[in-house]
């Protein structure tokens, strides 16, 4: 296991916190979310149930069986963020895909498959956020693979519409629309240049 040393911002107090960027999902990351993790989404979704306010769209998503569905295949690189002893985030990145955006059409890149930040640092899920950075500390993770395998820091991902804006407007990806062939998520590039960008 590879832990890589990061700074979060604690909204509470505005300050920078040290925590860990840490290679390769285990099991104390996985437990987090089941005993850390799930009883806030839960209490959130009661909360909103009868109401016009829309539900969190990853609701479903079950990191455990995720992390089974790949283990052993080469491909497949997870990551965890860690500050104050508690999982703050997850990401799957995929290494065996290759990109659409024009001009790179064919060429491999990271695909992250799936990335979340604990229920505790998002404003859809409470009043107060904790942490702010986990998003992009996981997205700077992603291209950093995609440097590691040689692929210039070209990453893709679908987006959940939730998340839409973070990906067009902090990551500053480019949009390729929507994608009938995989449940009309739209679809993100990031090109070397839009990568060295964002990590500078």
């Amino acid at each position: 296991m590879t832990a890589h040393p990061i700074l979060l911002l604690d909204k509470r107090t505005g300050k920078l916190l040290p925590a860990e960027l840490v290679e390769t999902i285990n099991e104390g990351h996985l437990a987090s979310v089941e005993k850390e993790w799930m009883p806030i989404l839960l209490r959130r979704l009661r909360e909103l149930v009868g109401q016009k306010e829309p539900l969190p769209e990853n609701r479903h998503w079950v990191w455990r069986e995720k992390v089974a569905r790949i283990q052993g295949l080469l491909a497949f690189r997870t990551f965890a963020v860690v500050c104050e002893g508690q999982t703050q985030g997850l990401m799957q990145v995929n290494t065996a895909v290759t990109c659409r955006l024009p001009g790179q059409v064919g060429k491999e890149l990271a695909y992250v498959d799936y990335v979340e930040s604990a229920p505790w640092n998002r404003a859809s899920i409470v009043q107060q956020p904790r942490f702010g950075g986990v998003g992009t500390t996981l997205i700077r993770a992603a291209i950093e693979v995609s440097l590691e395998e040689g692929f210039h820091g070209r990453i893709g991902l679908h987006s959940l519409p939730q998340s839409e804006a973070f990906y067009a407007q902090v990551c500053e990806m480019t949009d390729l629309g929507v994608d009938g062939t995989y449940e009309n998520l739209r679809y993100f590039e990031m090109t070397p240049a839009q990568a060295t960008s964002f990590s500078s």
